[in-house]
């Protein structure tokens, strides 16, 4: 948890000195996919912190992909660190608040270990340890989540895919999942989704077709803060990872079981967890 702490700080510092001359943004799958030199350069950052304290664990990142030290077999790796260096990176690009670096470490059986989301233009650090319960330092005030307890105004977040069929069948499925929910926000930021339903902010979650690293340390903030999460069941990334199509009619859930019920539903996905 500590190195996890100061991975997404050090990818959080790069964030921090965002300069609009400087962007460097070019586009990746469509003209709504963004990369930024700030991206590389934060992950590059969070894995300088990594590999220094520990040099032997296995590493997937959204900009470098998976990378197993040199000699060890891909299953050997103690832990394995999921990184997102700038989740939300549109949002970066127009300088909307909402974006951050995400951290998370799993063990050698996949069980999630830590997380971190360190969204530096809010001021805010969400972590979690497994058993550890989720926190959030709110412009240095710390305070443990316990989830949303809204009864009316319900409000459920949600994300759109770049893929446009895959974004037809989103909107498509939010219509039945709306009844019980009095308002839909999309933020731009998977990650800060999650932590805003564990700090109570919003109250469920869901999105069809994220990658692991968008998902990992946010999903089990909210878990920690007491928040049913649904992760899709992807192939594991030591194994090359899901395809595109994999991906893509995957969903994540968090919010009160009978939600991520009819979540499961709505997408065609089976009732068991992964």
């Amino acid at each position: 948890m500590h190195l996890a702490r100061q991975a997404a700080a050090a990818g959080a510092g790069v964030l921090a000195r965002r300069d609009p001359g400087a962007l460097g943004a070019t586009s990746k799958s469509s003209d709504s996919d963004w990369v930024t030199a700030f991206d590389v350069a934060a992950e590059q950052a969070v894995r300088a912190v990594i590999a220094d304290s520990r040099p032997h664990d296995a590493i997937t990142g959204e900009e470098f992909g998976t990378t197993v030290p040199s000699g060890a077999e891909p299953h050997g790796a103690r832990i394995r660190w999921s990184i997102d260096p700038l989740d939300g990176t549109t949002n970066f690009i127009r300088n909307i608040v909402y974006y951050g670096t995400s951290v998370a470490a799993a063990d050698v059986d996949g069980t999630w270990l830590a997380g971190v989301v360190h969204a530096p233009a809010l001021s805010r650090i969400y972590w979690a340890s497994r058993g550890g319960g989720a926190w959030v330092s709110d412009h240095g005030a710390v305070r443990r989540l316990t989830g949303p307890t809204a009864d009316n105004g319900r409000i459920l977040a949600t994300g759109f895919a770049y893929d446009r069929p895959t974004r037809s069948a989103q909107v498509a499925e939010l219509g039945p999942l709306l009844e019980e929910f009095g308002d839909l926000r999309r933020l731009g930021s998977a990650a800060l989704d999650l932590c805003l339903v564990a700090d109570g902010t919003l109250d469920a979650f869901v999105e069809r077709g994220l990658n692991e690293h968008d998902f990992a340390a946010g999903a089990l903030i909210a878990e920690e803060a007491g928040v049913p999460v649904h992760r899709p069941a992807l192939r594991p990334m030591l194994d090359g990872g899901p395809s595109e199509a994999e991906r893509l009619a995957a969903v994540t859930a968090a919010g009160p079981a009978d939600f991520l019920a009819a979540a499961r539903r709505a997408s065609q996905l089976p009732e068991r967890q992964p």
